[in-house]
């Protein structure tokens, strides 16, 4: 009886460790989601990203949605659902030698990300491959923060902004004043003009004008338009280029030789001219009914890259690159609006920050500031 009792026992003692899970038996897995990158994946399991990378035999940080993802050192099936890490907004020592990134939350601009992280807004758009300044909610942003290596590659996540593209096919209506395979067709995105359309393309706005047979500098969102990249066409078109016609063929305003704004409130423009040179130019929004924006000849008396603006019914916190001409009417960027050559604001004169950057770059406190209607 004892001889049974005993063998019965061995055989229960047997069969419990026979069945008895082995803890390294189980790999951890992850399935990436969307908006998830290696760094917040390896914030959830306390691991590091080159440990990731290195279980997964990953060569570059860039992941796709649905991937399986190998979890180094977790035994566990898989931890029990918890609060998602919360994307640093700020960098810190330990996660400094990883790439930073940002996801765009909505109302942010480059320009307050950039205050976040203490970086210019055009570091960031650059890193980005961003043209301009948009960007859209739920975007993922890297950020170059010092110390940190730069990716090689755009996230996926994040398509570059009116790339440009080869033309695939035969020239459409609007290409066919440039030869075939010396062109790079532009689709127009809203905020862009001609000016700032050439300058991103290194040739000048009145040669895109001529190739595209235009007759005045207005374009509007989706227009497709022609970019030349042979010289001789540019040349050409450069010869033949019509003088600047907005506002009604807008000259220089007689007796200044030095550096002085003009805004048109009928073209909802401003000219930025060095004596009888036109050196920028772009739309902008003056003030709406009630609050139109003040007519006369002032001088710029401040210049600031972010103030806080505040008057009845609004209260706007980092407005960037102001330049106040007179009382609380000034120049500056906007970040709440994309609405330009439209009246907008009160009384002041909203610009793409872009241009408002480029604008307070130029400018110095005592540049003249011409308001005509």
């Amino acid at each position: 009886m004892r001889k049974l009792l005993h063998l019965t026992l061995t055989l229960i003692l047997a069969a419990a460790l026979g069945f008895a899970p082995v803890a390294h038996a189980q790999t951890q897995t992850h399935t990436v989601q969307a908006g998830e990158n290696l760094f917040r994946i390896g914030l959830r399991y306390g691991v590091t990203v080159n440990a990731l990378m290195q279980a997964n035999g990953l060569t570059s940080i860039y992941i796709y949605v649905g991937q399986v993802l190998v979890i180094p050192g977790q035994a566990a099936p898989a931890p029990q659902p918890t609060v998602p890490p919360v994307l640093i907004n700020t960098p810190s020592a330990s996660t400094a030698a990883e790439p930073v990134y940002h996801v765009v939350q909505r109302g942010e601009t480059l320009f307050l990300i950039g205050l976040k992280y203490n970086l210019p807004w055009t570091r960031i758009a650059e890193a980005n491959g961003i043209v301009g300044d948009r960007i859209d909610a739920g975007q993922q942003l890297v950020i170059p923060v010092p110390g940190a290596p730069a990716p090689t590659a755009q996230p996926t996540a994040v398509p570059p902004t009116a790339a440009p593209t080869e033309t695939p096919a035969a020239p459409t209506a609007e290409a066919t004043s440039a030869p075939a395979g010396a062109e790079i067709i532009h689709i127009v995105q809203r905020g862009e003009t001609l000016f700032t359309i050439g300058q991103r393309y290194g040739v000048q706005w009145p040669v895109i004008m001529a190739v595209n047979n235009l007759n005045g500098e207005l374009i509007f969102t989706g227009q497709r338009l022609v970019i030349p990249t042979d010289p001789n066409v540019i040349a050409e078109a450069a010869a033949n280029a019509p003088a600047p016609q907005t506002g009604g063929n807008k000259a220089p305003v007689p007796g200044y030789t030095g550096k002085y704004f003009l805004v048109d409130i009928s073209d909802q423009m401003i000219y930025a001219f060095e004596g009888e040179t036109l050196m920028r130019y772009t739309l902008v929004s003056t003030g709406r009914w009630p609050t139109p924006t003040v007519l006369g000849t002032y001088k710029i008396y401040v210049k600031y890259v972010s103030t806080r603006m505040v008057g009845p019914g609004y209260d706007l916190p980092n407005v960037p690159y102001t330049m106040y001409f007179y009382k609380g009417y000034g120049i500056h960027g906007t970040y709440w609006h994309n609405n330009f050559g439209t009246p907008m604001s009160h009384g002041c004169v909203n610009l793409p920050t872009p241009e408002a950057e480029w604008a307070f770059n130029w400018a110095s406190v005592g540049t003249t500031v011409i308001v005509q209607q």
